[in-house]
């Protein structure tokens, strides 16, 4: 009876503490916390031969993988329990690059240069934000994945950077360009990066103008461009205009990527995040 009690005092031990160990058969030595599950939105390629497509470049795959999280590659579905599945089995969800937002969602005509996405994942991807952003869970829009949370939220686009801002600064060039940002002081994005300035991989001719809700100013560019935001009211929620994961630079595209997986396992151990 007294070796029951001292194993069960054990065992109670490792429950309270919290220790973030997954299940075990008895009190045994437990099985490491399962990877958390990363959606990500995909590039959806229309056909009128009925052999649509999806495509997802495999950086992204591969810097969720190298960060310790399971990749899960999302389809443009219609079907609305599909996306609730989603919303309710994901741990976390990154949102991918990809071509314009119709700019009539935000209430503008369309500048000669916008190419915009086809509607069936514009649809899906709108559903999927508003119903992701309520539950708090972890969330990576980068390039048109911040575009379309900002717009999701409220907010508008500069169309077109040459023309309505200028050309100091290239943001778009075939195979991506690099330039400098400047991270916001206090930011997340700042604390998590380690400096007030970082080179950045970009590849995009628009750009987020007025905020949407809910949403701060994390990184600018030279010429004034929003390059980064962050959600205010603690949750994690990033974007940034460029392609960290297809950087040369692993620490950068690993302090991004790693921060989204660890803030996915946090919650189940019960962890505080910055």
């Amino acid at each position: 009876m007294q070796a029951i009690r001292r194993m069960l005092m054990v065992c109670g031990a490792a429950i309270v503490l919290g220790l973030g160990l997954g299940p075990s058969s008895g009190c045994g030595q437990p099985r490491p916390l399962a990877r958390p599950l990363i959606g990500m939105s995909s590039v959806y390629e229309p056909s009128s031969s009925g052999s649509e497509q999806i495509r997802v470049p495999f950086a992204y795959i591969r810097a969720v993988e190298n960060n310790g999280g399971v990749p899960v590659v999302l389809p443009t579905v219609d079907g609305e329990e599909t996306i609730d599945r989603y919303v309710a089995e994901l741990d976390g969800l990154i949102l991918i690059g990809g071509a314009d937002i119709p700019p009539d969602v935000y209430g503008q005509q369309p500048h000669p240069t916008v190419e915009v996405v086809p509607n069936q994942r514009f649809a899906f991807e709108r559903r999927l934000v508003e119903r992701w952003w309520r539950t708090r869970k972890p969330l990576l829009g980068v390039c048109l994945g911040m575009q379309l949370v900002n717009v999701v939220r409220g907010g508008t686009l500069i169309q077109d950077i040459p023309s309505q801002v200028g050309a100091e600064i290239a943001h778009r060039r075939p195979g991506g360009v690099y330039h400098t940002v400047r991270l916001e002081t206090g930011s997340t994005l700042a604390w998590r990066l380690g400096a007030p300035e970082v080179t950045v991989l970009s590849n995009h001719h628009q750009a987020v103008d007025r905020l949407g809700r809910g949403l701060r100013i994390a990184a600018r560019s030279a010429d004034g461009v929003i390059e980064a935001m962050e959600r205010t009211d603690g949750a994690f929620g990033l974007f940034v205009q460029w392609h960290p994961e297809s950087m040369d630079d692993l620490e950068h595209r690993d302090a991004i990527y790693g921060a989204l997986v660890r803030a996915c396992i946090g919650p189940r151990l019960g962890a505080i995040r910055p």
